[in-house]
């Protein structure tokens, strides 16, 4: 009398082994080759992400060095040279970073001021000093929807010390 191979086979490991149960290192080999670039994409964008926020960070803090070298005083607010200084001074690892600055009058009591002296007759003349810089960024991975370069902003506006 000839036996099947599922005779006398009523346990889990029989069944296991005879279904093909040797064969799971195989599939766990193609799941991992599938998710592997999946993670590298994801641990790749996460440092680019990174690095786009640590130089969005850069360009806002040259501006705030800016506005705050310019504020002491009205001679340095427009001292557009060392304001310059000051920012670049501040982001040494950025290349290309321009800085922009002016200056402007308000009357404290709301009014608007051309900075004369005649201007504000019932309040004080507050001088106001805004700063922007810029700096282009462009990513080490190339997307073919996204553009090559982004342009950052900062921006830091303070009032002059009188």
């Amino acid at each position: 009398m000839r036996y099947s191979k599922t005779q006398g086979c009523n346990t889990l490991r029989c069944i296991v082994r005879f279904c093909g149960g040797k064969d799971a290192g195989g599939q766990a080999l193609i799941e991992l080759a599938l998710t592997v670039p999946l993670l590298l994409l994801l641990l790749l964008g996460g440092a680019e992400l990174a690095k786009v926020v640590y130089v969005a960070i850069e360009v806002s803090n040259a501006a705030s060095a800016g506005v705050q070298y310019g504020a002491q005083n009205t001679i340095t607010a427009s001292d557009a040279s060392g304001i310059a200084t000051a920012a670049s001074d501040d982001a040494t690892d950025l290349t290309g970073l321009s800085t922009s600055s002016s200056f402007s009058c308000i009357c404290s009591d709301g009014s608007a001021s051309t900075c004369l002296r005649t201007d504000c007759s019932t309040s004080n003349i507050e001088e106001i000093l805004t700063v922007q810089t810029q700096a282009t960024f462009s990513p080490l991975i190339r997307i073919p929807a996204l553009p090559a370069q982004f342009t950052l902003h900062g921006r830091a506006v303070q009032k002059v010390i009188q």
